[in-house]
């Protein structure tokens, strides 16, 4: 076979590639393509009945096509779109929304929703995650590979982030697993060292107006400033601490709550399930409406700011326990589940205890299509239907696509 081979790729699948067809039949992934366009790509993989190439040159552009912002791109793996205009962007992903709930998921039709776009496709990330070159400098790890690709600028982290990030002068430290950078209200910014080692790691922030954690086996150890800060969404703050999740994407994560809110009933609910309730972004605002609001998360940290950010509900419950457990253990006959599972979706064992709690209506809240569909078949066959799917595009210039759906008895 030529080392080199020109293909017409016809569309774009979830993970960020274009497909085509190879001259003997073979499917052909390609990245950095646009649907239509006359490629030239070199194999890097060949499997059984596909191959994954990589881009040489591009012969026939598509009218999507730009030019990348980023020097970087195509090399760090942070992200797969800039060369499409964000209008394009928008378009496949909600595509690939649809496919992979039909392929996938099973579904003759999908009631697809219009795609929220984010307010900024740039600058938008309220949290950054770094690793460090052999020779101690900051980069992102290369798609598919651990490699560290050193970095000079980055266009996704919130403004303030990127002011900081590059004044940061640091040995290499063999035990560093990750450096992360996020952003709270008022420009309060947080350093966060990870790593498996319980000693603190011994550094100087003198000048950088930050605080600075070091997660460890032993948990968060505050070397400087605060161990939390506070997010802000529809005028309400939440405590987050260096080891919880929170969206990386405020002003969608704003979004995403007032659609929540919109696609409920206008009655108060008695008793509404929280599962992966995490700092408590939904809960929050599903309180107000609950006579009984319940949440379930795994994580230690994440329970710690849950309790503060809902200590002035007296009718919501926490449980800190796997969500499977509790869901087989307990039934609390509810009107509402929501689940925001992290991008494994949710196990077949948490799916059975939903299944068992019975509830009239479930939003899911995902970050990944294809685990979305997985679980949607499994949803259908245990009784439920989508009734509405929207998209949320949470990651501009990344294949990554959030989505709420609505699933009913």
């Amino acid at each position: 076979m030529p080392e080199t081979i020109d293909i017409r790729p016809t569309t774009l699948v979830y993970g960020g590639d274009a497909l085509g067809r190879l001259p003997d039949g073979r499917a052909a992934f390609v990245p950095f393509t646009l649907p239509g366009e006359l490629v030239s790509v070199r194999m890097v993989e060949e499997k059984r009945g596909h191959v994954r190439t990589e881009l040489v040159g591009v012969l026939e552009p598509a009218p999507g096509r730009i030019v990348p912002l980023c020097p970087h791109y195509t090399f760090c793996g942070g992200c797969h779109y800039q060369h499409m205009d964000y209008p394009a962007q928008l378009d496949a992903k909600t595509n690939i929304l649809v496919e992979q709930l039909r392929r996938i998921g099973g579904l003759a039709e999908v009631p697809i929703q219009p795609v929220v776009a984010s307010p900024q496709p740039w600058n938008y990330r309220n949290h950054i995650q770094f690793h460090q070159t052999l020779d101690g400098r900051l980069g992102f790890q290369a798609a598919g590979s651990n490699q560290v690709v050193p970095i000079g600028e980055c266009h996704l982290p919130e403004v303030i982030i990127n002011h900081i990030w590059p004044q940061i002068d640091l040995e290499l430290i063999p035990s560093l697993e990750r450096l992360s950078l996020r952003t709270g209200t008022g420009e309060e910014v947080m350093l966060i060292f990870e790593s498996q080692t319980p000693e603190p790691l011994e550094l100087s922030v003198e000048g950088l107006p930050v605080s600075v954690v070091h997660v460890g086996p032993g948990g968060a150890l505050v070397l400087a400033g605060s161990d939390a800060l506070l997010m802000e969404v529809m005028g309400r703050s939440f405590q987050v601490s260096a080891g919880s999740f929170f969206q990386v994407n405020t002003p969608q994560a704003e979004a995403m709550v007032r659609h929540v809110l919109k696609v409920m009933s206008t009655d108060p609910l008695d008793t509404v399930l929280d599962v992966y309730c995490g700092v408590g972004l939904f809960s929050a605002f599903l309180a107000p409406i609950s006579r009984r609001l319940v949440g379930i998360e795994s994580s230690s940290s994440a329970c710690e700011d849950f309790a503060v950010n809902l200590d002035e509900f007296s009718q919501v419950e926490l449980y800190e326990a796997e969500a499977a457990a509790v869901l087989c253990a307990v039934d609390f006959k509810p009107d509402l589940i929501l689940v925001d599972p992290p991008r494994a979706g949710l196990g077949q064992e948490t799916l059975d205890g939903l299944l068992s709690q019975n509830a009239p209506r479930l939003i899911y809240v995902s970050c990944d299509p294809a685990t979305l569909g997985r679980d949607g078949r499994r949803l259908t066959a245990g009784g439920y239907h989508l009734a509405q799917v929207t998209p949320f595009d949470l990651f501009p210039q990344t294949y990554h696509i959030e989505s709420i759906s609505i699933w009913e008895r």
